[in-house]
């Protein structure tokens, strides 16, 4: 998202391949949708934990691709969209063709949707492709696109973790990667007027002991070494008093 002739055009018709390493392999052997299932599980343990009902709620997954994310959330939300640079990329994962409101992003700073429209925002490893000098201008819009009270879920690569760098530096599509230290990640929020709900560390565990022993990496959410890691924020907050 750091160009306004997206690069990511060019890599949607090998987008898995473009992926494939030998970390990130034994990590989820051949099923690399369990990514975005951890995702679906982070964000729909997040309203649970705050006794939210998602189902009259609307969501926006900025830099959406091929649409996974929304396609796993679309049921929990009473509307699901999404918002993209590439052309190809949301015409390869075919996610207009699935019902979903998915329109393309003409500049990397401008979501084009109206204001106020969605109570959830998602940016799934999106920033680290954002210029540094467009980073604070797209917060700003997704804070503009959000209601008041509604939540943004930042989720990004870990730069802490060795696994995650090493797989980044080696990946094709990550070639303009600048990974977003947590703290860094923080200010952007502070800077754009998001209040921090809650910050934690995930993708420690592969998919094999996951699936078994979730409530480990629930344990291990303030370790700063998990794969990535993931900042909920929100303005005008009509959260925060609700947690259980």
């Amino acid at each position: 998202m750091s160009r306004t002739e997206p690069e990511f055009d060019a890599f949607a018709d090998r987008y898995d391949q473009l992926l494939r390493d030998p970390i990130r392999d034994r990590f989820v052997g051949a099923d690399s949708q369990f990514f975005h299932v951890r995702k679906y599980d982070l964000i729909r343990d997040f309203y649970r934990r705050y006794a939210t009902d998602t189902k009259p709620l609307t969501m926006l997954d900025i830099g959406c691709g091929r649409g996974e994310l929304l396609k796993l959330l679309r049921g929990n939300f009473a509307e699901a969209a999404g918002c993209d640079l590439s052309q190809e990329m949301l015409e390869s994962g075919r996610v207009a063709e699935a019902g979903i409101d998915v329109r393309l992003q003409i500049s990397p700073t401008s979501i084009p949707f109206e204001d106020a429209r969605f109570d959830l925002v998602t940016a799934v490893c999106v920033y680290h492709h954002v210029a540094l000098y467009d980073r604070d201008a797209l917060t700003a819009d997704v804070r503009r696109v959000l209601k008041p009270g509604g939540v943004f879920a930042l989720i990004e690569h870990n730069p802490y973790n060795p696994a995650t760098r090493t797989i980044v530096s080696r990946t094709p599509v990550d070639a303009d990667a600048v990974l977003l230290r947590p703290i860094a990640a923080r200010r952007l929020l502070a800077r754009a007027g998001f209040s921090v709900l809650e910050h934690r560390y995930f993708l420690y565990l592969p998919k094999g002991v996951y699936n078994k022993w979730k409530i480990l990496e629930s344990l291990l959410r303030r370790v700063p070494l998990g794969g990535q890691y993931a900042f909920f924020g929100s303005f005008r907050n009509s959260l925060r008093n609700r947690q259980l």
